[in-house]
């Protein structure tokens, strides 16, 4: 009996060892999409927002949804924001003129992506989208889902839709 006792001790001793040593060597992967707008107006629909990289490990966003919709990557756009700083104040709506590689938004240069996005650990990166999953002018003031997915998570956030007009 003594000796049934000490071997699942023992057993009890290494799965816990075993789960704790792995638990703190995982690294968990978090993004936060902050400073988020869908605007629109007769000419078309601009989504802009700030993904945040705040976990542990390097992520590559895969895909940008609006409304479901999945984003083509000629219709993305970012401004990398540089290490160790972060983005002051909201983004506000401009032209869809201005949305083009090397367009300034802003006073920040935007740069066209053909593919997934890499984003570092710490970092943030501004993502304006043209045109985005059939944003049309009824859908003013509604309230329409913005997405990333990465390899491992999925990303959501409920956004509501304002005027584009610039004044």
């Amino acid at each position: 009996m003594m000796l049934l006792v000490v071997a699942i001790l023992l057993a009890s001793t290494v799965s816990y060892y075993a789960t704790n040593s792995t638990r703190t060597r995982t690294v968990n992967e978090d993004i936060r999409l902050i400073k988020n707008h869908i605007w629109v107006n007769g000419s078309g629909a601009l989504s802009g927002f700030v993904v945040q990289n705040i976990g542990g490990r390097d992520v590559l966003l895969d895909q940008i949804t609006v409304r479901g919709v999945m984003a083509s990557w000629s219709d993305v756009f970012v401004y990398r924001v540089p290490s160790g700083s972060t983005l002051s104040g909201d983004l506000n709506a401009t032209s869809l003129v201005n949305i083009v590689d090397g367009g300034t938004v802003d006073g920040n240069i935007i740069s066209a992506v053909t593919s997934e996005v890499p984003l570092k650990s710490g970092n943030e990166i501004v993502v304006y989208v043209k045109n985005p999953g059939n944003v049309l002018n009824n859908d003013l003031g509604t309230t329409l889902a913005l997405g990333i997915y990465t390899s491992n998570a999925q990303y959501i956030k409920e956004t509501n839709v304002e005027s584009l007009t610039v004044q």
